[in-house]
This record gives structure tokens, C-alpha cells and sequence, in this order.
């Protein structure tokens, strides 16, 4: 794996690899993420997929993609740490598989970049009925996030717990922003971030390196240059002194508990391991103690988000059980902190941690994500490296890394009054 600068604020990140059948090529803007922005963002991509100055309708890029053996590409919108990710992914046949001296990548490449730097144009800007279309889709897509209790839980839970902060913005934005989008408002955007945002750009496949490089540099080359978005670190706060209860009545028949905690350490192997003991695996102290043995949960897990320093707890309870299961779930966290825990648990976990590390392996996607937060964070550790330190975790660290976790927020989604 190798990483490099190939144009002016413009890096490459080239994994070679024959594993695949197919070559996976990705474009993100790394841009701030911002309560403000983040829907013009979001419906920013979806428009630039819509067309190109060559191929100005869906039909029409869906034309060019059958010509090169059905290569599939489609806009993204992430929010990783603290930077909102928005681009496209696209993929095809490895070129080892063609007839002839046939290459896919070159003309796969120009496409993507034909989508980023010269879209389909109506009056000098974006064409008015896609970005009508698109934020009717976008504003639809944010509507319907409700619908899923579980997620939608979880994602209040952020929104309250980091309030003020980026990471407290959803990837999608508000509803109410996205809806009032125009088409002038977002043709400013366009070319604000497009001279500014850092470009990332991605392969994993059999070409060569330096033909790699060749394609993106001759598919990007005309990108206009401004100032670089300063994107500075994420930020870490402490947990309060006492932590906050947030409620919220909706027509549900089973109540959604979700909690977060402040992670205060900075031993993020350890940090990992404890999140998939506490509550990560179907061997964890959540599912088989709060959902198994005492039936207090119909499912509970956790989930760790290593860079911010978060840890958070998502559970889906009967209504008459939401104190019993909070002391509960607070009770398994103690445990850890004092290391009640049987070999293997331990052993469990770190085994589960490093299966999914090496599933990874097994997905271009996936390597994708992985090697592009490591690009945002500024970091350069490879699986390999992250998995040799999960092994090096022992009880102790596993025990101040619980030691270390403050309760910031409980969230819970109740049923209206009445409801039992």
C-alpha cells in the first residue's frame, strides 16, 4: 500500500492487489463537516452523478457504463470523524480478464472525473430539474431515517450527546436545510468546495502503480485550485459530572434505550478490545447478561468510535424495564473496570475484533473505507498493524481503558403516555 500527493492537494492511495475480479476506483471530497453545509453536500454528489458535459443524462452515463462491461458507479456521502466524505465509487472488470489489449480503467477514470469537474449544464449551471429531483429524493431519504427506530435512536443519541460539535451532524443534514436548497444556492457550493476540498482518491487492483497514478492525474488534471479547507483535528471533550437524560414520546410499542459514554483514554487498541467485550459480540456482557440472563433487552450492543473518543450503548427495552436495564448496563461496565471477567471473554472478543479485520481483506470496499479514514485522520496504520496491536492488549489495559469511560448521555425513546 503506498500513498502520495499526484496533484495539487490531490493524494492517491494505491492498493495492488489480484485478489478481485474487478480494479475499485474512488474520488471524496474531504470537507468540513457543518450543520450549515451538510446538505448541500449531501445533494451536491447526487446532482454530479446525474450527468457530465459528454454524457448529460442517466441514460446516457448508464450507456457509456455498458460499453465498459457494465462498470458500476455511484456518488457516496460519509461522515468520518469530523470531515464530511462525499464522492463517487466506481468499479469494473480487472483488465486481466479482457480480451485483447482492452483497458477499463482509463475510460472509467475520465467518467469520474467528467462528473466531478464538468457536470451537466442548463444556463451556465447545474440542470434545474436534477437538483429539484435530487433534494425532493434527499429531503425524502432524510424523512424516512424515523422509520427505523433503532437507527433513529442512535442517531439522536449523537445528535444530543455532541451537540455543538460536528460529529453531532447527521451526513444526510436537516430536512428542513435540504428542502430549501436552490439550484443557485448549490452552484456556489459547487464552486467553493470544488477549488478547496482536498481530493482523495483510491485504487485496489492488479494495474500497475504508475498507471495508476497516469489515469488519475490525466482525469483530474483541470481541477481549479483555491485556498485548502483547514481541517483541523477531532475534538475530544470530558464527560459531565452527572449524565444527561434525554426523552422522547413517539407511537412505539417497545422503548429504544441508547447510552453514551466520554472515552478519556487515548489506548485505542485497548479501547476496542473493551467495546467488543462490553457490548461488540454475541459473547459480550451485554447480550449475555442483560439480554440473555435477565431478559432485560431484546438486543444490546455497543459500538466504539475510537477516534472521537466515544463509546455508546444501543438497546431496544419494554418500557417498564428502563431503570432496571440502565443499572444493569452501567453494572456490566463496572465489571469490566474491575476485570470480572472470565479468559474467554477476553479471548472471545479479541478473536471476533480480529476476524472482522480480516473479512476487511475480503472486500475492496472495505479496504476502501478503512484506508480513507486513516487518510482523513492523518494516520498511516494498516490493518496488519492495527490487528498486532489488538494481540498486544492485555487484562490490565482492557481494565483502565473501562476505567477511563464516563457516562455522558442516556437517551430514550418512550412510548406516549399511555402506552404500556
Amino acid at each position: 500500500m503506498s500513498r502520495e500527493q499526484i496533484l495539487e492537494n490531490t493524494y492517491l492511495t494505491c492498493l495492488p492487489s489480484e485478489k478481485f475480479k474487478t480494479g475499485f476506483l474512488s474520488a471524496q471530497m474531504i470537507l468540513p463537516l457543518a450543520e450549515e453545509t451538510a446538505a448541500l453536500d449531501a445533494l451536491l454528489v447526487n446532482v454530479l452523478n446525474r450527468g457530465t458535459q459528454r454524457y448529460p443524462s442517466m441514460e446516457a452515463v448508464s450507456a457509456r457504463l455498458d460499453e465498459l462491461y457494465g462498470a458500476r458507479l455511484e456518488p457516496t456521502v460519509r461522515k468520518i470523524g469530523e470531515s464530511h466524505v462525499v464522492g463517487l465509487a466506481a468499479s469494473c472488470v480487472d483488465d486481466r480478464f479482457l480480451p485483447g489489449e482492452e483497458r477499463l480503467l482509463e475510460p472509467l477514470a475520465d467518467l469520474m472525473g467528467e462528473m466531478l469537474l464538468h457536470p451537466a449544464q442548463e444556463d451556465g449551471g447545474f440542470v434545474e430539474s436534477y437538483v429539484d429531483s435530487e433534494r425532493n429524493n434527499l429531503v425524502d431519504l432524510i424523512e424516512s431515517e424515523i422509520n427505523e427506530k433503532r437507527a433513529y435512536a442512535s442517531k439522536r443519541l449523537i445528535q444530543e450527546m455532541c451537540a455543538g460539535e460536528p460529529f453531532g451532524v447527521s451526513r444526510l443534514g436537516a430536512a428542513a436545510q435540504a428542502g430549501a436548497i436552490t439550484r443557485a444556492d448549490l452552484d456556489g457550493h459547487y464552486r467553493t468546495v470544488l477549488p478547496r476540498a482536498r481530493l482523495e482518491l483510491f485504487y485496489c487492483g492488479s494495474a500497475p502503480e504508475e498507471r495508476v497514478k497516469g489515469l488519475f492525474r490525466r482525469a483530474f488534471a483541470d481541477r481549479p485550485q483555491g485556498e485548502p479547507y483547514a481541517l483541523p483535528p477531532v475534538s475530544r471533550r470530558r464527560a459531565p459530572a452527572q449524565p444527561r437524560l434525554v426523552e422522547e414520546a413517539m407511537d412505539v410499542s417497545q422503548g429504544k434505550l441508547c447510552l453514551g459514554f466520554r472515552a478519556e483514554g487515548d489506548d485505542i487498541p485497548a479501547g476496542m478490545l473493551m467495546s467488543a467485550m462490553f457490548g461488540g459480540t454475541s459473547n459480550s456482557k451485554l447480550f449475555l447478561n442483560v439480554r440473555e440472563k435477565l431478559s432485560l433487552c431484546y438486543y444490546a450492543s455497543s459500538a466504539y468510535y475510537r477516534r472521537k473518543g466515544l463509546l455508546t450503548v444501543s438497546s431496544g427495552i419494554e418500557f417498564a424495564n428502563y431503570q432496571r436495564a440502565v443499572d444493569e448496563i452501567f453494572a456490566q461496565l463496572e465489571a469490566l473496570r474491575r476485570g470480572e471477567w472470565e479468559e474467554w471473554e477476553l479471548a472471545g472478543a479479541r478473536s471476533a475484533l480480529l476476524n472482522s479485520l480480516r473479512m476487511m481483506e475480503d472486500s475492496a470496499g472495505a479496504m476502501e473505507d478503512f484506508h480513507m479514514q486513516q487518510a482523513v485522520a492523518g494516520e498511516e496504520e494498516s490493518l496488519q498493524a492495527l490487528a498486532s496491536a489488538i494481540e498486544e492488549v492485555t487484562p490490565e489495559r482492557v481494565m483502565a481503558a473501562a476505567g477511563q469511560v464516563r457516562a455522558d448521555t442516556i437517551y430514550f425513546l418512550k412510548g406516549k403516555e399511555g402506552q404500556a
